[in-house]
């Protein structure tokens, strides 16, 4: 007699976060709300792993089926676009990668989703115009990913605020491969002309912006803008407080955490970049709920 063979399991798909400090990262909490909600058998995990350490660790999932893809975070994102066999137009173009996905013929694809991070959670938190001022603060890695969503946003020009101009060559050079050109300006002119622009990305570290934020507040500033602040541990930031004081709308870090997940998830299973996830709605609900933000859905983009 044939005895019955019970289910055959198959073992989940792979996925991790990458980086050095890993144990504050919400992304497996992200990654997996949204894998529940597609019914997508994704094992995602965290790897605490410095820039010397991040080559071999892709190079030994390189061809391995199980293994989707990487979330990459700070300080890593050099790195990772280097460790890419190919790069996205965007992501060589902004020249960092926070997304490696490791394809079915063995290479390896880097893209940058923190572009579309920051677009979902500015379009979340308040209305942009077709042809936004935007202004950037700071001239480090997210500076250049946040020239890009200023393009995408309909900016046609992007002027960013930094202490020194040297460092701020990576997002000029970006905005000159986007077609969005890059001025820069000092960073003492910040206080007074902030309040002026339709969207403002910060992406200094942690209270980065405090002294800034002062010093506007000391003008009595009245805006109408919506303000991304890339920092979002502790939150509200001493900016995020001066501009919704001010009258705009404010978007946490967290939010662009959300938004740039769902790329990376639309990537993870499979998916293009920008190509809609089933049930996309309840996913970025789920994420939402995840990293306790009020549920919302992301306004199309505005006619150009």
């Amino acid at each position: 007699m044939q005895r019955e063979r019970g289910p055959v399991r198959v073992s989940p798909a792979r996925a991790a976060v990458v980086g050095h400090p890993i144990g504050h990262s919400r992304s497996p909490d992200l990654h997996r709300a949204a894998y529940a909600v597609l019914g997508e058998a994704v094992d995602y995990g965290a790897h605490d792993l410095v820039e010397e350490q991040l080559p071999a660790f892709v190079d030994a999932r390189r061809g391995d089926p199980a293994w989707r893809g990487l979330s990459v975070t700070m300080p890593l994102k050099s790195v990772a676009a280097a460790c890419a066999d190919e790069l996205t137009q965007l992501g060589d173009a902004v020249g960092a990668v926070n997304t490696l996905v490791f394809r079915p013929d063995g290479t390896v694809l880097g893209h940058n989703t923190d572009v579309a991070g920051i677009v979902g959670a500015v379009r979340s938190a308040g209305p942009v115009p077709a042809a936004p001022r935007a202004a950037v603060l700071g001239g480090g890695g997210t500076a250049t990913a946040a020239v890009a969503a200023a393009g995408r946003l309909g900016a046609r020009a992007v002027d960013v605020f930094v202490r020194s101009a040297a460092r701020a060559g990576r997002a000029v050079e970006a905005g000159r491969r986007l077609g969005v050109p890059v001025r820069l300006r000092a960073w003492d002119e910040a206080p007074a002309a902030l309040p002026g622009y339709d969207v403002v990305v910060s992406t200094l570290p942690p209270h980065g912006a405090d002294e800034l934020a002062r010093a506007t507040a000391r003008l009595s500033p009245v805006t109408t803008g919506v303000l991304l602040d890339a920092a979002y541990d502790p939150w509200p930031s001493t900016i995020a407080r001066t501009w919704a004081q001010a009258g705009g709308a404010v978007a946490p870090g967290i939010d662009m955490l959300i938004f740039q997940a769902v790329d990376q998830i639309r990537l993870f299973t499979g998916r293009g970049p920008g190509a809609p996830l089933p049930r996309e709605q309840d996913v970025i609900a789920a994420l939402c709920t995840a990293v306790g933000r009020p549920v919302r859905g992301v306004p199309p983009l505005p006619a150009s």
